[in-house]
């Protein structure tokens, strides 16, 4: 049964006037007026465009807008609209925006178009994020194709960006993902994606709804549930992922998203990653991604200063996280000058696994060992900017599998210190 006690009576009512569709395109929303707009009107697009036969439906979840997020996305409600000279809607394609409780939070949003897209018996539904500025009408085709024509239960993006983006994916969601539960997906924590209805009902019984991983970093939780389920993984190029220059940078939001899911999920699946996990296949269609090879714009000084400092202040936590040689190690690399500054993949990795242990034993509160991760991940992204700073996007690319592997070989450590002392 859906779980429609976590959706408004009005919503409800909207939805069953909409009746069973083919597909659903959800886009979760909190103060997007300025974007998504043209968001929505991409999406319209594409499915008027290539799915012009199937039954469809764009529903936003919105966590409180103030702005007319919603009122915008209504507004692309159409029937039998010609587009442009060759495309015509064949059915009616509605726009329908509700409000949820206890947000903004995008996995309040998720769990509501999951009970939305159950109730509706969708056979898709792809998720699409408001930032999504570059998005043309080919990312629904990307998007949704594979799930019609080839079977696939979840579709996830790969993108042409800049290549120094996503550094807290490529130094520790990705290397993690792929040494323990053995997925090499690029985009594991993704912004615009899609799965079949069947699955979306699988995420909807799942009990951690009422948990934080229910709250945030829901997208990787979905990730690593689909692969780790060993269900039928695509991924899709779409084009251009740009950043909007004024967003917000929270890097302890970021973390808690990222490692805090991941360190959550070693406790649910220990059988899993204890044993040497088969690799998940996930085939990419389309892909010929090329970065963006600008030089950064991010500060290497102010990410050693910031290092060094979390270092010295945060020594008494440390004690009580890491292990004597890895804490040693920490304090001599605070004290170096930046130019002779390297925090090693192996030392990282080394790092990594031993806040995994802390976060399993629950050594002090959960949420400050994540916290205290954030200045030692300043100092590693420090030492993979200047690491790759001259390289090609293809070298870089070999520089994270060559991360990859000192997590794959510091693995042992994680397992011995699970169960044992530190």
């Amino acid at each position: 049964m859906p779980e429609e006690s976590i959706l408004s009576d009005d919503f409800v009512r909207e939805l069953i006037n909409v009746g069973d569709v083919d597909i659903v395109v959800a886009v979760p929303t909190y103060n997007d007026a300025r974007t998504v707009g043209q968001v929505v009107q991409a999406v319209r697009a594409g499915l008027l465009k290539y799915f012009p036969r199937e039954r469809s439906v764009i529903i936003n979840a919105d966590g409180g807008s103030r702005d007319g997020t919603q009122e915008l996305v209504r507004a692309a409600s159409i029937s039998d609209l010609s587009v442009a000279s060759d495309v015509r809607a064949l059915r009616t394609l509605h726009s329908i925006s509700t409000q949820y409780e206890g947000g903004p939070a995008n996995g309040i949003a998720l769990h509501t178009i999951l009970a939305a897209t159950d109730l509706l018996q969708a056979r898709t539904c792809a998720i699409v994020s408001p930032e999504s500025t570059t998005l043309e009408p080919e990312w629904m085709e990307r998007l949704l194709r594979p799930l019609f024509r080839d079977g696939k239960d979840m579709v996830l993006p790969i993108y042409r960006r800049h290549k120094f983006d996503g550094l807290l994916i490529r130094n520790l969601v990705y290397p993690m993902a792929k040494t323990l539960y053995g997925c090499s997906v690029h985009e594991p924590y993704p912004a615009d994606f899609a799965f079949s209805g069947e699955l979306g009902s699988h995420f909807l019984s799942q009990d951690i709804w009422n948990q934080e991983q229910g709250r945030r970093g829901t997208e990787l939780w979905m990730t690593l549930w689909a692969a780790i389920g060993r269900r039928k993984l695509a991924q899709s190029f779409l084009g251009t992922k740009t950043r909007r220059e004024d967003a917000p940078s929270d890097l302890v939001g970021a973390m808690r998203e990222t490692a805090g899911t991941i360190f959550c999920s070693l406790d649910a699946y220990a059988s899993v990653w204890n044993s040497v996990p088969e690799p998940v296949e996930a085939p990419c269609i389309g892909c010929e991604p090329q970065a963006d090879e600008e030089p950064s714009r991010l500060n290497r000084k102010r990410l050693h200063d910031m290092f060094t400092f979390g270092v010295k202040e945060l020594d008494p936590v440390f004690l009580s996280i890491l292990t004597t040689p890895t804490h040693e190690e920490l304090k001599r690399l605070a004290g170096l000058a930046e130019g002779k500054f390297s925090y090693s993949a192996e030392l990282w990795a080394r790092t990594v696994y031993e806040f995994a242990s802390a976060f399993h034993k629950a050594v002090i509160g959960r949420d400050h060992i994540v916290q205290a991760m954030v200045p030692l991940f300043r100092g590693r992204a420090h030492t993979f900017l200047t690491e790759n700073r001259e390289a090609s996007a293809q070298e870089m690319e070999r520089s994270v599998e060559s991360l990859c592997l000192a997590f794959q070989t510091e693995k042992p450590h994680l397992v011995e210190l699970w169960d044992g002392v530190k």
